[in-house]
């Protein structure tokens, strides 16, 4: 048998391109390594799979003064393009309100240049599982409020309830099982989980909360609680508005509590999310709550309808998504 001869192959890998020394035998020119191709190929795999897993979302918020919100939202676009972190962002002139997915490394960098803003030093940061690839694009946009309540009057947005963390949330409960629980969210995100005993309203728009407020006794404790913590930051400060004596709300929100608790409190099912995840949960233990309205079975998958008139976002399993065409009951009913 004729001696090898050595030959050194470029393979790419992790964004770079690495020598691999290669045995080709000269007597009948074949490679005694598997095909390049497949070498890349796995290297792809590799990298496919470091990458998630060094990709992460951060959300975060701060009730702020802002001289110029235009000037921030530009700056943010700038900052953020060059980071390569895709996410939402808005900005007002009471402040910052983002969900942001990329590299760890970058976002660690984004965290740095909002602390070096000096008005966004301070911001505490939620890290969550997921990657830029969890959103379409980079979105940042100037509006009137971080989240939109539209109230008939203004209000000092910074005069807030009182933050209660996770785990005064959980001792509050306990010692206070009268206590007002309120979830400041949509219904198709309280119907796939939420603490149990909250009042959770049939709204599906955060303005459409400020009718459910009269319902409510303005002389007991009332907790709210959303998925960051932002909505129920802004809607205590406007309860404190509206007369309501003692409010609080969840530090840090869902979010904040289920990494702390897991499913081992008060919180029951999955916390819906705003991008391709549409949900998360906090352990192997989390429970499916909600109910396909098709088959009733349970479930924490979400459809919008595909009716082009409809569009209405509902619980619906995976074998009724097929079966249905994603077609929401009301609408499957009309059709029949």
């Amino acid at each position: 048998m004729k001696r090898a001869a050595i030959r050194f192959w470029p393979v790419r890998s992790f964004g770079a391109t690495f020598t691999l020394k290669v045995a080709k035998s000269t007597s009948r020119g074949s490679d005694i390594l598997p095909p390049l191709k497949a070498i890349n190929n796995i290297f792809d795999k590799l990298i496919f799979v470091v990458t998630k897993v060094s990709e992460k979302i951060i959300l975060y918020y701060k009730f702020v003064p802002v001289a110029d919100p235009d000037i921030t939202m530009r700056w943010q676009k700038e900052l953020c393009s060059n980071l390569e972190l895709k996410g939402r962002i808005v900005v007002s002139k009471d402040g910052i309100n983002g969900t942001l997915g990329g590299s760890v490394k970058n976002l660690n960098a984004y965290k740095r240049a909002m602390k070096d803003s000096g008005t966004f030093k301070g911001i505490k940061y939620k890290w969550s599982e997921g990657s830029a690839s969890d959103f379409p694009k980079l979105s940042v946009k100037v509006r009137d409020e971080l989240v939109t309540l539209s109230p008939d009057d203004e209000f000092d947005v910074f005069d807030q309830g009182k933050p209660l963390s996770p785990k005064e949330w959980n001792e509050f409960l306990i010692s206070n099982p009268d206590a007002t629980l309120l979830d400041a969210r949509n219904d198709y995100e309280s119907d796939i989980g939420s603490f149990r005993g909250a009042i959770k309203p049939k709204i599906k728009t955060f303005k459409e909360i400020q009718t459910q407020l009269d319902k409510l006794p303005k002389d007991k404790p009332v907790l709210t609680y959303c998925t960051g913590d932002i909505r129920c930051e802004y809607l205590s400060a406007y309860m404190k508005h509206k007369g309501f004596s003692d409010v609080y709300h969840l530090d840090g929100g869902i979010v904040k509590y289920g990494q702390e608790f897991g499913d081992d409190g008060f919180w029951e099912g999955k916390c819906y999310v705003f991008d391709r995840r549409m949900n998360i949960e906090f352990s192997s233990g989390s429970k499916d709550i909600a109910k396909c309205v098709h088959c009733q079975t349970t479930t924490s998958c979400q459809e919008n309808c595909t009716r082009p008139d409809c569009h209405k976002q509902t619980v619906m399993c995976q074998n009724c998504s097929q079966k249905y065409d994603a077609v929401c009951a009301e609408c499957t009913a009309v059709k029949l």
